[in-house]
């Protein structure tokens, strides 16, 4: 494994971990470009999630910050008898972001080796990448939704969860999911990227933790430290850029553009996966 190769690796998940295109079908795309076989770069593809994790906190700290301490507050509240109030935006997003995350790790654990399975065909993943393109769209173009945090209810983000399993099929972004998934659910455009990558923190750092066990135990195989360093810093100045790009595609209510671009590659990818 190469510096340049680590470089590129961090960079394509980076973007497209945040912007609607699929990190997990570029990813695998990619390593079939560079002719990197999966069980070499399986410890800096694990690392590779640290970054972009960190680039979520980068942008979200004020609200993460809050967050955290408006739950540690509400738990305090709760076992000294004051009750349990949800009287502020932090309350609510940190119930609602619980919520969401249950259904996603629910099927992160029983239908992992179902979705795996679907990494190695490049049809499942060129046709993905088409259904990704169209949901945009029709997310873009006929929704106009106000609501705002006080006004989701629990089946909302259950509804945004389940958007967000389905998106560990290779192909189907999970940041697209959850932003169409949200919009659809009437949510205003703020509200649905600011769920979107809330909800991608422990999407992002339990399947990191439950695939760094796996990982350790491959090692880092014939890749430097300084390489797999170069990765993560990678990944993470890439998903800072696709973060901040997302959020500005949204509000100029231009997500549909990414449709034209996961249109495209699925297409070839579709059609490269017949006649090949």
């Amino acid at each position: 494994m190469t510096i340049i190769k680590a470089i590129i690796l961090g960079i394509v998940q980076g973007l497209t971990e945040f912007l609607p295109v699929s990190s997990s079908g570029h990813l695998a795309i990619t390593q079939q470009l560079l002719k990197v076989p999966e069980d070499k770069i399986f410890f800096l593809t694990v690392m590779l999630h640290v970054g972009t994790l960190v680039s979520v906190f980068f942008i979200y700290y004020k609200d993460i910050f809050n967050i955290i301490k408006e739950s540690l507050l509400l738990i305090i509240e709760l076992f000294t008898g004051k009750g349990f109030k949800i009287n502020n935006q932090y309350r609510r997003l940190a119930i609602m972001i619980i919520v969401a995350t249950t259904p996603t790790g629910l099927m992160g654990l029983f239908l992992k080796d179902v979705f795996s399975g679907f990494y190695t065909s490049s049809l499942v993943i060129g046709v993905s990448l088409i259904i990704t393109g169209t949901l945009l769209w029709l997310a873009e173009k006929y929704n106009k939704g106000i609501r705002n945090i006080h006004q989701m209810k629990w089946y909302d983000a259950v509804i945004v969860g389940l958007f967000q399993g389905f998106a560990m099929t290779p192909g189907i972004s999970r940041s697209g999911a959850t932003i169409v998934g949200s919009l659809f659910r009437g949510f205003n455009k703020e509200l649905a990227t600011k769920f979107s990558f809330l909800i991608s923190i422990p999407a992002i750092l339990g399947a990191t933790i439950l695939e760094t066990r796996d990982a350790f135990s491959v090692g880092l195989g014939d890749m430097t430290f300084g390489v797999l360093v170069a990765g993560i810093l990678a990944a993470f100045l890439s998903g800072v850029f696709a973060i901040r790009t997302l959020i500005n595609f949204i509000k100029k209510e231009k997500l549909y553009y990414f449709s034209f671009y996961t249109w495209t590659i699925g297409c070839i990818v579709v059609i490269i996966s017949i006649v090949r």
